[in-house]
């Protein structure tokens, strides 16, 4: 594909997949993609993925580690289907406590649904709420979470910017997001895959292709890790390192409020 990976949070801002968007319209035009495949989008997940998301997801837990304590805090931001803050809660036997933050509210509906058949609506709360301006105290969270969501965050580097502000110091940010593949001929295979593919099972599962078509392109235009680690640091976490999934796939960006 000859379109390039932004370098910078500003690139994102305007870029609606491969096509560039006036200031302020890209929220509502992501808003109605997640309306669109809320009711289907961990099936997709596991079909656009071969289900390897379930692996990179429970590799983030892993890295987390979520204490066994009652006082333990979590933000899951754009993880409205629940699926990050479910491992969580249950990493921490039950003890910790996940608030799920979401701009959209048909996702938050069927993680809210999924909570109650597991049992876990007293473990996890979910908010309708903007990253980019978080309606929660400063200092709040032991740990600040976000998967495959903060490139559909118009101005990344003030959602960053507001993780960092209701982190508790001491506490963890991390960031699992789809990523530049580093592997000779994967990178080749799999963006065939993503272009060609995903939005044609789009289109037979969700009965809507041109939604995953947006969610190829974004994941193409998202900073490579470099660029994106940078990014963290900017905006004041130290300690900023990655891991690559998959032949960097996905990879997984940890930093902390220190």
């Amino acid at each position: 594909m000859s379109q390039e990976r932004t370098t910078a949070a500003g690139g994102m801002e305007t870029a609606y997949g491969f096509r560039n968007v006036g200031a302020g319209e890209k929220q509502g035009l992501v808003n109605e993609v997640f309306h669109k495949v809320a009711g289907r989008y961990d099936l997709m997940n596991d079909l656009m993925s071969a289900g390897l998301h379930r692996v990179w997801k429970d590799a983030m837990i892993a890295w987390l580690n979520p204490p066994k304590r009652s006082s333990w805090q979590v933000l899951d931001v754009a993880g409205g289907t629940g699926d990050i803050a479910f491992r969580m809660v249950e990493a921490s036997g039950r003890l910790g406590h996940a608030t799920v933050l979401d701009i959209n509210g048909s996702m938050l509906q069927v993680g809210h649904d999924r909570a109650a058949k597991r049992g876990l609506g007293d473990h996890v709360t979910f908010v309708e709420a903007n990253a980019e301006e978080l309606p929660f105290e400063d200092a709040t969270f032991d740990a600040y979470t976000i998967a495959f969501g903060i490139r559909n965050v118009p101005r990344i580097e003030t959602a960053l910017c507001e993780a960092y502000r209701v982190l508790k110091p001491g506490g963890r940010f991390l960031c699992l997001e789809f990523s530049d593949v580093e592997m000779p001929f994967l990178d080749k295979v799999y963006e065939a895959w993503s272009f060609n593919a995903i939005p044609r099972i789009g289109q037979m599962v969700a009965g809507d292709g041109e939604p995953y078509r947006y969610l190829v392109e974004s994941i193409r235009k998202f900073p490579n890790q470099e660029n994106f680690a940078a990014m963290i640091r900017s905006t004041g976490f130290d300690r900023v390192t990655w891991r690559n999934y998959s032949g960097g796939i996905a990879a997984l960006h940890s930093g902390w409020k220190l």
